[in-house]
């Protein structure tokens, strides 16, 4: 009876640590998973109760694969309108395209583009607004426009007293900073701040970064909170879970954006007009391509790409492994060098969009003067290592590792 009973005690004790081990964890793998700041109600949705919101959303803005809107909706949250980016509300729309205002079939609410002529909100767009909630995924380049968005949006609340609440999402590009600092008189919706092609931010980072450095007009701030992710990691791969926009469908375009937009001020196509865009490079007239493709017009995605129907020679960067590009932790320039190398340093072979993508003159003449990647990048160092102690000011998240921040010192030195 005794050794049945010490028996019974010995199971119960079994179970009971069986039990602790089995929440702990569960608690450290629950403590370990990413949620972005639209997953993050608790510190946001009581800020919205009882005010009238604009969301400015687009097909990225979602909380567990339901769209912010309607999240917003289902929790009694009264949204007066929705503010649309480049490609629109539900991202459909080709880049450059005309974006017009409209009605949400799903909900009813307006929609009002802030793209084209009408890239900040109005007066009357925000008469009937308290707090502008802004989420949208960013991809850490400082062409890609919705920062430019979030400028004017901040800009437009900070002139009219209104909030600006941004739910921050995790930066694919954010475990690097690279490229040439844009020098401010090549400012345009392309560019609009002083900071490398690659900044290394959070979008919520880099809203309180244009705040803090009154870049906005006339040097105004606007109330702005930050929600910010839970255990994002700049040094860890961040898999998108639906495409930013039209022609970034995937990982790999994603990390070879920063290097391949740059043909969009040449005469090369960057495989706009392809289901590999951003993956792939070519020219009609070029002679070492190892590869063939034909852009043709994709509705949503590219309706008059460059060489439409015209065969190029070019070059299939789809079988680079994109984490092993990730590791590289910068831009490659040999991409742009090799095709200007390949069209024999043809005289027209950049365009007046060049210095607007590249934020100064310097790159296009350094490539003409047939400088080295080695040398241009060099060239680099002193204006990145400026902005690295500017950027230094208002991360939330931890930075690179040491080993990393101090590569970059010791190079800029």
């Amino acid at each position: 009876m005794r050794k049945i009973k010490q028996l019974i005690q010995y199971c119960v004790l079994c179970s009971y640590f069986l039990f602790v081990v089995c929440v702990t964890s569960c608690a450290q793998k629950q403590s370990d998973s990413l949620s972005t700041g639209a997953e993050n109600f608790t510190e946001f949705i009581p800020l919205l109760k009882e005010k009238k919101i604009a969301v400015v959303a687009n097909q990225s803005s979602l909380v567990k694969g339901e769209h912010l809107v309607d999240v917003l909706l289902a929790k009694d949250i009264h949204i007066t309108r929705i503010f649309s980016p480049e490609h629109g509300f539900r991202g459909d729309a080709d880049a450059g395209e005309k974006i017009t205002n409209g009605i949400d079939a799903k909900t009813g609410l307006p929609i009002v583009s802030l793209y084209g002529k009408h890239y900040k909100p109005s007066v009357a767009d925000l008469k009937d607004v308290d707090i502008v909630v802004f989420d949208i995924q960013d991809v850490g380049v400082r062409f890609y426009t919705y920062i430019s968005t979030l400028h004017y949006v901040m800009e437009a609340c900070a002139e009219q007293g209104k909030q600006v609440i941004v739910l921050d999402r995790p930066n694919p590009n954010g475990h690097y900073v690279d490229g040439p600092v844009l020098e401010m008189k090549y400012s345009s919706f392309v560019g609009m701040h002083p900071v490398p092609v690659v900044y290394g931010m959070s979008i919520g980072e880099y809203a309180q970064m244009i705040n803090g450095e009154k870049w906005l007009k006339n040097k105004v701030q606007c109330e702005l909170k930050v929600i910010p992710c839970k255990n994002w990691n700049r040094e860890k791969s961040y898999l998108l879970p639906v495409k930013p926009s039209p022609n970034l469908p995937n990982q790999l375009s994603v990390a070879l954006y920063p290097s391949l937009c740059f043909f969009e001020g040449t005469v090369v196509s960057a495989g706009r007009g392809t289901n590999y865009p951003f993956q792939v490079y070519g020219h009609p007239f070029f002679t070492k391509g190892d590869f063939e493709f034909t852009p043709r017009s994709i509705t949503g995605a590219s309706k008059y790409p460059k060489f439409k129907g015209e065969k190029c020679i070019g070059y299939d960067l789809r079988k680079i492994n994109a984490d092993d590009f990730r590791k590289k932790k910068k831009l490659d320039l040999s991409f742009l060098l090799n095709a200007y190398s390949e069209l024999k340093a043809a005289p027209d072979f950049f365009n007046s969009f060049f210095e607007k993508l590249a934020g100064t003159a310097n790159l296009r003449t350094q490539i003409e003067n047939s400088i080295s990647e080695e040398q241009i990048r060099e060239s680099w160092k002193m204006d990145r290592k400026k902005f690295m102690a500017i950027r230094a000011k208002y991360l939330i998240y931890p930075d690179f590792t040491k080993k990393y921040v101090e590569r970059e010192t010791e190079a800029s030195e």
